[in-house]
């Protein structure tokens, strides 16, 4: 409900626009990847051939809900954008998928694997990048 003014100078950092993008994503009642996706999620990624990992992650996708699909389909068209500039930005697939990884995708209930989770968060949104094609085509 807040009026922003998008001239105003604080928005010229990139940090401040990232940090409020996280921000808002963090802030969600729930993740824009639903908690009882995420196991689901987890699962796919650890898929050894790349061919099916990449069919198990569409097939997750295509069964989010519709305002989580488009959202992603969004979200992820915009940081493949980003992840194309790399040279000027130094923002990697890989460093998106570290930034965005665990704001994006994350269990209800924390518990002592969050390393592991962190490391599978990071895959997934550097998968999801990297095969934007395939997964939202």
């Amino acid at each position: 409900e807040e009026k922003l003014n998008l001239d105003d100078s604080q928005w010229e950092d990139i940090h401040v626009v990232t940090g409020a993008l996280k921000m808002f994503f963090r802030e969600l009642p729930e993740p824009l990847f639903p908690y009882c996706f995420f196991e689901q999620f987890v699962e796919a990624i650890k898929i050894q051939d790349n061919t099916t990992r990449i069919k198990s992650i569409r097939s997750l996708v295509k069964k989010l809900p519709r305002p989580n699909y488009d959202t992603m389909k969004i979200l992820f068209e915009h940081l493949k954008k980003i992840a194309a500039k790399e040279s000027v930005n130094l923002m990697s697939t890989q460093s998106l998928g570290i930034v965005f990884g665990p704001t994006l995708l994350r269990p209800e209930k924390e518990t002592g694997n969050m390393a592991v989770h962190m490391l599978y968060q990071n895959q997934i949104v550097e998968l999801m990048l990297s095969e934007y094609s395939k997964i939202f085509g």
